[in-house]
Order: structure tokens, then sequence, then C-alpha cells
């Protein structure tokens, strides 16, 4: 088939194309400005994702020298703890080591210290069976230990001669 085209027919034809071209490169001309556009936008984020992705290998690296420095604080800790716990029996021992020596009484014999005792009474027992008199015992007189044969003291009033207190 033939087909007759005039030349109004034709000129409006070319100006369709025409149109059509300068359309189609406005329409290039913005996909070229959103692909642009969309292309920094990725760049940016892309970098934006690796600052990010540093940042968090840092936090991490931060808290894992963290962590060992916490776990190093609570094993100091727990053996400052155990320190503490053992030092607290043995205050406890040596208090209670205390209160016995503190009513604790010497046997001396001539002034000399001749036998520590917890009791007067243990002191009084073990001087009658090295040969003391039984119930001699009474209050202390003004004499010196030296020039008495058997005395008993407490342990906090009892000095060893010829030493002399610091104070």
């Amino acid at each position: 088939m033939i087909r007759i085209v005039t030349r109004a027919r034709l000129s409006g034809l070319q100006q369709d194309v025409v149109q059509a071209r300068a359309r189609t490169r406005e329409v290039q001309e913005t996909a070229d400005r959103a692909f642009s556009g969309h292309t920094r936008s990725a760049q940016r984020m892309t970098a934006q994702l690796k600052a990010a992705q540093r940042e968090a290998d840092r936090a991490r690296t931060d808290a894992l020298d963290l962590q060992r420095a916490l776990d190093d604080v609570k094993a100091q800790l727990a053996a400052a703890h155990d320190r503490a716990t053992g030092q607290a029996a043995r205050i406890d021992a040596l208090t209670s080591d205390l209160s016995d020596v503190l009513g604790a009484v010497v046997l001396l014999h001539y002034g000399k210290l001749h036998s520590l005792h917890r009791t007067t009474l243990a002191a009084e027992q073990h001087a009658q069976s090295i040969g003391a008199v039984a119930g001699g015992w009474g209050p202390a007189s003004s004499l010196p230990d030296a020039e008495v044969s058997w005395r008993i003291r407490s342990l906090g009033s009892f000095s060893v001669p010829g030493e002399e207190e610091s104070g």
C-alpha cells in the first residue's frame, strides 16, 4: 500500500520529531542529574558507613579493653576481699588471745618470773604443786617482789626487771 503524505503532514511529523528529540534531551538531562545525585548520595552514604564501621571497631576495641580492666579490677577486689577476710579472722583470733592474756597472771618467785597462768586460781595451784604454802596468797604486802618467796601479779602490772618502759 502506498500512502501519500502531504507537505503539511511531513512538516508536522518533522516538528513532532524535533519536539520528541528535545523532550528526550530534557528527560535525559533530568535522568543524568538524578543519577549524578544518586551517585553522590551513594558515595556519601558509603563514606558514612565506612566511618561508622571504623567507629564501631574502635568502640569494640575500647569495650574489650574496658572488659579486661574490669576483669582485672574484679580479680584484685576478690583478692583484697580474701585478704580482708583472712585478716578479719586473724584479728578475731588475736582479739580472743588478747582477751585471754588480759586476764592472765604471772607467778613470781623472789621477784623473778616463774610462770604465766590464765587465772589466779591456776597460779595458786601451780605454786602449791611446787611447794608454796597453801592459802598464803593474801593481799600483796608493801615489800618488794624480790623479798617475797611467791607472789601473783596481773600480767598488766608486771614488768620485767631491768627493762625500761618507752614512752
